[in-house]
């Protein structure tokens, strides 16, 4: 009776504030000051928690988003939610008892704080590689949705979600307007659209206020942290800093990561002289092959040379790849080349959620001495 009583008192205040001012809202009362913004390294999403709600804002669920995505989590049905309406892009009851999320970055994070179970349906199934989600898959639990950005209506309203995780490329997503249209709430989720490594992943505790373990994703995310700040302090301890070539041509450019780049960042933390560390922006850069051999050519390592998984499928499909000297040295590392058992590949699904590996794998090949026990997980050496 006394949580019921509390919430009325909060939904009263939220009518007062409303009233006063068109401007004013949940977050600005009082209460909203009295709580820190739990998140501590992504730039994309806040959150707020509360004795009997959470408050999730999402502010980059695309580039160059322009609104900011307000979400009000309640912990119990526990009164008409009328009052807030106006002021949530969606109300939703937590812990969810089921939900459906539409990358793989969002299986790890499921996963991790074992929320999987949860999970109806997913768009384009045979991307997903964890062995536990795809044993769910197999065993009809959770139902092909069709494409990730053409979403089949009829058969995700049959899987009955509480809420739709989705993502965006931009504005324009009619196919999530269309759910939202009959019904099913969504929340937007913007991981992919963060730079820093632990930005990434401290998204897990996007994750964690939905399925209600707000505690768990910060533990879990806390010892990722702790893992990469330790292995990163490591390497930037050390005086070398080999150089390192990145992307490969896909028609006539080749693409490479940007200095600040989710990728560049990595190989600046696993201090490398990435040879376009310089560069500045989100996505990627996008050169000719000459200007890339200009710069390039005498780099010692070949860091993610785009799809290819064998020095001899590189010279086939550009004798000028054997120009290089990482290319003649064979210190060629991709992370193509494991991939689930539908072909997915892992580091696309996993990556944005353990930086820690990544950083480790990085390390390992740059200075060996340094983790000399460390097995590469993601990477592979090309032969």
């Amino acid at each position: 009776m006394r949580k019921t009583l509390s919430i009325v008192f909060a939904l009263l205040a939220l009518v007062a504030c409303k009233n006063s001012s068109s401007e004013e809202n949940i977050t600005d009362t009082s209460e909203r000051q009295s709580v820190d913004n739990t998140v501590t390294h992504a730039q994309g999403f806040r959150l707020f928690e509360y004795s009997d709600y959470s408050i999730l804002e999402v502010d980059d669920p695309w580039p160059d988003a322009d609104k900011t995505f307000r979400y009000l989590l309640y912990t119990e049905r526990s009164m008409p939610l009328q009052d807030a309406e106006d002021n949530f892009d969606a109300i939703l009851t937590v812990p969810v008892k089921s939900l459906v999320v539409t990358s793989t970055t969002h299986i790890p994070s499921l996963e991790a704080l074992g929320g999987e179970t949860k999970l109806v349906g997913f768009p384009q199934t045979d991307y997903i590689s964890s062995p536990k989600t795809r044993a769910l898959i197999d065993s009809g639990k959770v139902k092909e949705l069709g494409g990730t950005q053409d979403l089949n209506l009829e058969l995700l309203i049959a899987a009955a979600p509480d809420v739709v995780v989705g993502f965006g490329v931009d504005g324009d997503n009619k196919t999530l307007d269309r759910v939202q249209e009959s019904g099913i709430p969504v929340v937007y989720n913007g991981d992919w659209v963060e730079q820093d490594p632990l930005g990434k992943a401290e998204w897990i505790k996007f994750f964690g206020a939905l399925l209600g373990k707000n505690a768990e994703a910060t533990q879990a995310f806390t010892e990722i942290e702790s893992e990469y700040n330790r292995v990163k302090a490591l390497a930037q301890e050390t005086t070398d800093s080999p150089s390192v070539l990145s992307g490969a041509m896909y028609k006539d450019v080749w693409y490479l990561p940007n200095g600040t780049s989710w990728a560049g960042q990595f190989l600046k933390d696993a201090k490398a002289e990435y040879r376009y560390g310089d560069t500045d922006g989100k996505g990627s850069l996008a050169l000719s092959l000459e200007a890339v051999l200009e710069k390039g050519q005498s780099a010692e390592f070949w860091i993610g040379p785009g799809q290819f998984t064998s020095l001899d499928q590189m010279e086939q499909a550009n004798a000028a790849y054997a120009e290089f000297e990482a290319f003649k040295n064979q210190k060629v590392f991709s992370f193509t080349t494991l991939k689930g058992p539908t072909g997915g590949v892992i580091y696309y699904e996993l990556a944005p959620n353990r930086p820690d590996l990544v950083l480790k794998d990085l390390i390992r090949i740059l200075h060996p001495e340094l983790i000399p026990e460390h097995k590469l997980y993601f990477f592979t050496q090309l032969k």
